[in-house]
């Protein structure tokens, strides 16, 4: 299996490491294993597939636009 070598790591991110590794019972060197493929498996999200999923989502809620109207009227209501 191949391996790599991490030089001149700081004194508080090794800490954080450590301390990560303890909280998931793992190992530093399975720590760092299970963080380098968190970083590299993160998906790319496609902007407009998530504007479409957004905007579903808003009409299923069926909530009143928020203008400036809607909100003034909801910081003045129940005020003297």
């Amino acid at each position: 299996m191949p391996a790599i070598t991490v030089k001149n790591i700081p004194s508080s991110l090794y800490k954080r490491l450590k301390n990560s590794a303890a909280k998931n019972h793992r190992s530093i060197n399975s720590e760092v294993i299970a963080l380098i493929d968190g970083a590299l498996s993160s998906n790319t999200i496609d902007p407009e597939e998530y504007l479409i999923g957004v905007r579903k989502l808003r009409e299923s809620l069926q909530t009143p636009p928020l203008t400036n109207e809607f909100l003034e009227n909801a910081k003045n209501e129940g005020r003297p």
